[in-house]
């Protein structure tokens, strides 16, 4: 069995206010970049507690929530009847099992790419989880020193280039895409600028 990362951080992930500060900007900066539809289904990937999902739920018709920890999937779990949208809940590796799902109307993610250990066949596997057309809009941080996480959460990359996100964007398939600022990410040893990278399926 896989370690889970997030165990020791689920009870608080939804109380610490740098982390909601930063997911309202994220949020704000996806909902000003893409159009969102009242019929739309959409993946949140790594979807955590659902901090995103619950941000972009009054704007579409349902959202598959995904994560591989059981410890912050229990905690969205908990919230599910509040949820002004549909939510389902898939505790899955992505990287690792099928998505049999169908295709979707678009994917939003905040904060998980970094912790994926071959971020460009994440991106092959996104495109075929898409209808023609469909967007991809992924929230993550900039290159940092390593300095950003305090704890082991299983990080596989300190941030990440914006030239090289937007071309493994590309070598998917992926056309029109666009990295641009989304955030900045205030702790108390630092500040960490954040960018929304936002991409169609062809």
């Amino acid at each position: 069995m896989k370690k889970d990362h997030f165990a020791v951080r689920a009870d608080e992930y939804d109380r610490t206010d740098y982390r909601l500060n930063y997911v309202d900007a994220m949020a704000q900066s996806i909902l000003e970049n893409v159009e969102l539809a009242p019929g739309m289904k959409v993946v949140d990937f790594g979807a955590g507690t659902g901090l995103l999902s619950e941000r972009i739920a009054p704007y579409v018709q349902e959202i598959l929530a995904i994560d591989v920890s059981p410890s912050m999937i229990d905690k969205l779990r908990a919230k599910q009847e509040s949820f002004p949208c549909r939510l389902e809940i898939r505790q899955m590796d992505l990287c690792q099992e099928p998505f049999e799902e169908g295709p979707v109307d678009g994917i939003i993610s905040s904060m998980t790419l970094h912790h994926i250990e071959d971020p460009v066949a994440l991106f092959r596997i996104f495109y075929d989880m898409l209808k023609p057309e469909a967007f991809l809009a992924l929230c993550d941080i900039d290159t940092e020193d390593g300095s950003f996480h305090t704890i082991d959460t299983g990080v596989k990359h300190y941030g990440f280039e914006r030239e090289h996100i937007g071309k493994w964007a590309e070598s998917a398939g992926f056309v029109d895409v666009k990295v641009q600022d989304s955030a900045v990410i205030v702790k108390d040893h630092g500040e960490y600028p954040a960018f929304l990278l936002t991409a169609y399926k062809s």
